[in-house]
């Protein structure tokens, strides 16, 4: 009996032993695997900070270059000197210019061309000239005629120079044409008491007269003082629209834009052609810019169907 409690304590020992040793043993599996997981968690964190700091690094390098191409656009005002003629047509076109490059800016000096060829002379700053007849732009060109540049004057960018569009010389009534006028020889008719011209130093004015010369009625209108005068095309208008006079000679893009009634057109023999020249002035800090711009009033369709639809026709 004694052997037997004494056996059954030595096989509760072992037993025990056993156990403690299997505990044990799960124990440093358990620890093992722990450890195992646990490089794996952080070799896959660090392989994800790696991903990123690659991905952020891209990100940098992507942004920074779009940041140089953008720079590389310097951004710039474009200042052109138009006739006053071209207000409404320029105006709208530029807005589709600048849509396309959108670090350019277009900033317009509209007034007559001989006030624009004395302000270009006198040293304003100016891009692009853009004259209603050649007269202005010659007296500019140092490449013109010596009896029209006087003055040798060098102002026209060489081989930048072009004809851009032609316009019309309309004689244009106020609305309901109270005194019915209906033609340029009405003028000189009791019908016309008191018809708007534009000074004789601006384009439109040189071109009146000549028509008034040619009907051969200048010398009795300005004995009567029937001729009140503008400093440019749209005062002229403006006098024709407000009923000031009885009709006005003015361009009939003017006439267009003025919504005003053209009763009559100056022909090829009453007066010159009325071609508008553009060119690049040679005092231009961004010369290169204002090349692409003369380019797009010359070339760009929507830019030629501005012009022709308030009655420009494309130069030849």
């Amino acid at each position: 009996m004694k052997r037997f409690h004494k056996q059954n304590r030595h096989f509760t020992r072992r037993l025990s032993s056993l156990l403690a040793l299997s505990i044990a043993a799960l124990s440093i599996l358990s620890g093992c695997g722990s450890t195992q997981s646990n490089v794996s968690e952080s070799s896959t964190v660090a392989s994800s900070a790696e991903s990123s700091e690659a991905t952020t690094s891209s990100e940098k390098t992507e942004s920074q270059t779009a940041s140089s191409t953008v720079s590389d656009e310097e951004e710039l005002t474009l200042t052109v000197f138009a006739a006053a003629s071209m207000t409404e047509t320029l105006t709208e076109i530029a807005q589709l210019y600048e849509a396309e490059h959108s670090n350019v800016s277009i900033e317009f000096n509209f007034d007559s061309s001989g006030t624009l060829k004395t302000q270009i002379e006198e040293g304003a700053v100016c891009d692009v000239f853009l004259s209603a007849a050649q007269k202005q732009m010659d007296q500019i060109d140092i490449s013109a005629s010596p009896e029209v540049n006087t003055a040798g004057l060098d102002f026209v960018e060489p081989d930048t120079r072009f004809d851009l569009v032609e316009n019309k010389v309309a004689l244009a009534v106020p609305e309901g044409n109270p005194a019915n006028i209906l033609s340029f020889s009405d003028i000189g008719s009791d019908k016309c008491h008191l018809i708007a011209l534009g000074n004789e130093d601006v384009p439109v004015g040189a071109y009146s007269i000549e028509i008034l010369e040619y009907l051969g009625i200048l010398d009795e209108l300005t004995a009567s003082n029937k001729i009140t005068y503008g400093s440019n095309v749209k005062e002229v208008t403006t006098q024709v629209s407000e009923g000031a006079v009885d009709c006005g000679i003015i361009y009939a893009t003017d006439a267009y834009s003025a919504g005003l009634t053209v009763v009559d057109t100056a022909t090829a023999d009453m007066c010159k052609q009325v071609i508008y020249p553009a060119a690049v002035l040679n005092t231009s800090e961004h010369k290169e810019e204002a090349k692409r711009f003369l380019d797009f009033l010359k070339d760009n369709e929507e830019a030629k169907a501005i012009f022709e639809s308030v009655g420009f026709s494309m130069a030849e």
